[in-house]
């Protein structure tokens, strides 16, 4: 199981970088606190709605709380520091690490098959951020060329599926597909990784 205030925790780092794509654009102080919200808990809802099952925050408030107190704090400070991009980035990083496997551990409580729980890990990681992208008139994080974002949720939810059909612990499976999520994503914002773009050829295209 995961500590309660490490979900916390995570749901406040979504929601920082909601409310700063919502500087970002001149939003006012509603449009903030929306962007973050829908960051904090897109991925999570669309996943409780996709598995019939009652949404995380509707039965646990706190995670809307979290998520509010993140994006007005961080209001204020971006007025008198400018905010350390590169540790958000890795504070993001372990965050989608975090949620991914949750998801991914919702969805194999439920009985779902490996597949599924992939698919709604990588839901739950990443999608929050998609949504944040889209309502602030951006190219998704996910969807920009190369980019190792959701790859890394798929990778590290595969990993945990496959760790437990050869009978590894629930718990050490979880951690290596943590692991995983987290120094997939770390090692692309460090040394600039990407992944292999597809170009079709000019003399190709309609």
């Amino acid at each position: 199981m995961i500590a309660p205030w490490i979900e916390l925790a995570g749901v406040a780092v979504f929601a920082v970088s909601g409310a700063l794509a919502a500087g970002r654009k001149s939003l006012d102080l509603l449009g903030v606190v929306v962007i973050a919200w829908v960051t904090a808990t897109g991925g999570g809802t669309l996943r409780d709605l996709l598995l019939d099952r009652p949404v995380f925050w509707v039965e646990r408030p706190q995670f809307l709380v979290a998520a509010l107190i993140a994006a007005l704090l961080t209001v204020p400070y971006v007025r008198f520091a400018r905010p350390p991009e590169k540790l958000l980035e890795l504070a993001d990083a372990l965050g989608l690490a975090l949620f991914s496997i949750l998801g991914a551990q919702v969805s194999i409580a439920l009985e779902k098959p490996g597949l599924i729980a992939v698919v709604m890990g990588t839901i739950t990681g990443a999608f929050g951020g998609l949504l944040r992208d889209v309502l602030c008139n951006e190219i998704p994080m996910i969807l920009q060329k190369g980019n190792i974002y959701a790859t890394a949720a798929i990778s590290g939810c595969a990993l945990m599926v496959l760790l437990l059909h050869v009978g590894i612990a629930a718990p050490a499976a979880a951690a290596a597909g943590m692991i995983l999520v987290a120094m997939m994503r770390i090692a692309a914002i460090v040394f600039g990784l990407t992944l292999p773009v597809f170009t079709l050829p000019e003399d190709r295209r309609p």
